[in-house]
């Protein structure tokens, strides 16, 4: 028997900056918050299993812990994912794998991050590596803070990419970020979250974003580089998930695709994990009518833009990750929801979602929209 996949619904929060409203909020908090409300709006008494996605939490599977402190009974198995940024797309991956198996019926999947709360971990003593660090080792060749802001660089040099095209993809995204915002497009996907008396909002997203600020950011790996603080996402707080079905609902998981590569150029894994999908279902991009790729880094959506040229129309249609903000181990799941708020806007068959990870890695998805996506 071929099970289908489908995605009934889902919701994330508001995005929070760094040090921004959710500052001393958990992320277990952030992502109890979204199950509550799932399981309220389908009257969710249980489901077969919570799939969370998380890059730089405290471990002890955070995902269990999100689960415990939600209204779902204990009795639902709860695990945790970690593919850095990649983690919310592998946990929808994870979600549709049990159903297409037969092991699970419903599953909620998705993810949840605090940069604001991200602990400082320290190496053990008869480790070679030695002090205190944030940042993960992500490649035998490398061990660095700064190593996915190296990866952005190592993509621009090796694609000769200019500082003019990444400008124009910084300011696209907010520019339809913000369209998108005053016309509410979002607002179904979005529970609201109030944080000391006032409600939370997608705290990136600037109105002012301007070439001429851009011009004015200085490179941040030094002299002869080009990522800046304004063509690379900064870091992020948020939670998003989706309720993973094999009941018949608005919006079908058709395929997925994971890829791998070379780790010193990770940002090239949407683009390639995107190229591999559509080689393996037969599509081409004129098949497709909304794609999503996290753009972490604005090389990303010049690889698009090159690769795809007559397509852009259909790229990120919402504004990206440049403008809302990459809250890591969620942002595979928020790039879903906004897929399918883009297909409903447009009343589109077909999206790709794609995500880059951290080591080389990437993730991509394609949605089908069955019939109307589900407003809660």
């Amino acid at each position: 028997m071929d099970r289908q996949v489908y995605i009934k619904g889902g919701l994330r929060t508001p995005i929070g900056v760094v040090h921004g409203q959710y500052k001393e909020i958990l992320p277990e908090v952030l992502g109890s918050r979204i199950l509550n409300q799932l399981r309220h709006a389908y009257r969710l008494e249980s489901v077969d299993s919570v799939i969370c996605g998380n890059a730089t939490g405290t471990g002890g599977n955070i995902g269990r812990l999100m689960t415990l402190m939600s209204r779902f009974p204990d009795t639902v198995p709860a695990m945790t994912v970690d593919t850095q940024c990649a983690s919310g797309g592998m946990s929808v991956a994870w979600a549709y794998a049990q159903i297409k198996a037969g092991i699970s019926h419903t599953v909620i999947a998705g993810g949840i991050e605090s940069a604001s709360l991200q602990p400082k971990r320290s190496y053990a003593a008869l480790d070679r590596r030695e002090g205190d660090y944030y940042v993960a080792q992500f490649s035998p060749h490398e061990i660095s803070s700064d190593a996915m802001l190296w990866g952005a660089e190592r993509t621009i040099k090796k694609h000769a990419v200019s500082d003019e095209e990444m400008k124009y993809h910084v300011l696209r995204s907010h520019r339809l970020a913000q369209e998108a915002k005053e016309k509410r497009v979002l607002e179904p996907y979005v529970l609201p979250v109030i944080v000391h008396q006032r409600y939370c909002i997608d705290e990136c997203i600037r109105k002012t974003m301007s070439a001429s600020l851009l011009n004015r950011m200085k490179s941040i790996l030094g002299e002869g580089t080009q990522v800046t603080a304004g063509n690379a996402c900064l870091t992020h707080d948020g939670a998003a998930f989706l309720v993973v079905t094999d009941t018949p609902s608005e919006c079908r998981i058709a395929h997925i695709e994971s890829w791998a590569g070379d780790p010193l150029y990770s940002p090239e894994g949407a683009w390639l994990s995107t190229e591999l999908l559509l080689n393996r279902t037969q599509l081409s991009m004129d098949d497709i009518d909304v794609i999503e790729w996290n753009e972490a880094f604005a090389v990303i959506d010049v690889l698009f833009a090159r690769t795809y040229p007559n397509q852009l129309d259909k790229y990120n249609r919402l504004g990206g990750a440049l403008a809302y903000g990459h809250p890591y181990g969620a942002s595979g799941a928020i790039i879903l929801l906004h897929a399918m708020a883009a297909l409903q806007a447009c009343q589109g068959k077909y999206a790709i979602c794609a995500i880059a990870g951290a080591g080389g890695t990437g993730v991509a998805i394609l949605l089908e929209r069955m019939e109307q996506i589900s407003i809660l």
